[in-house]
């Protein structure tokens, strides 16, 4: 027996665990890009996936409690950055959000990328992914990455000694050789309060 595309298209998305995000793309072995966009929607209408946004779906990772979960803004963007192998840097406040420096969750976040500047609208959220220049990217340390963007994001003339406090503490988590590369990428007041992190011998 023949299968459909909807068939094979829907037998991929089930062998991946609940949550996972698939894209057109990854599903042209099976027909054309029209043809698989239309299965898309049939199987969207039919509620066995979910579409996240233009051309961007997902089968829904299920809680015993909440029900189903849809993906993270950071699980969006990490998917589309494999896709496109670009590098992407969280910036404003959703740096400042996930080092704690902030409880407010965006809702229109902005990651830097040396991949295609694009927005992508997810009803009441956007992720908007802006062109930078390689420095920008050039940082190594996960912490130490937020950590310059926050601080950009607050200012110099606007950080609390609270702030540096916390800062501080984060970055005592970042790997040596991670937080020393970075710093020298940041701008010079960001480097003094970095360099603070550096546990002397």
């Amino acid at each position: 027996m023949i299968q459909s595309i909807d068939d094979k298209v829907i037998k991929k998305i089930k062998k991946a665990k609940g949550g996972a995000l698939f894209f057109i793309d990854d599903f042209l072995d099976f027909g054309s890009g029209k043809a698989v966009s239309k299965a898309l929607e049939r199987l969207v209408h039919s509620g066995d996936i979910h579409r996240v946004a233009r051309g961007i779906y997902s089968r829904l990772a299920k809680d015993p409690i909440l029900g189903q979960i849809r993906p993270s803004t950071e699980d969006i963007a990490e998917a589309i950055r494999k896709r496109d192998k670009a590098r992407i840097i969280p910036t404003g406040s959703l740096a400042l959000n996930a080092l704690g420096l902030s409880t407010q969750i965006p809702i229109n976040v902005v990651f830097y990328t040396d991949g295609s500047a694009r927005k992508i609208d997810l009803g009441r959220r956007t992720i908007l992914f802006k062109k930078t220049s390689p420095k920008n990217l050039a940082t190594i340390g996960k912490i130490s990455t937020l950590v310059i963007q926050a601080l950009k994001e607050i200012g110099k003339e606007k950080v609390t000694e609270q702030e540096i406090d916390l800062i501080l503490d984060k970055l005592s988590n970042e790997e040596p050789f991670r937080l020393e590369h970075d710093i020298k990428l940041a701008p010079e007041w960001i480097r003094i309060i970095m360099r603070k992190a550096i546990k002397k011998p």
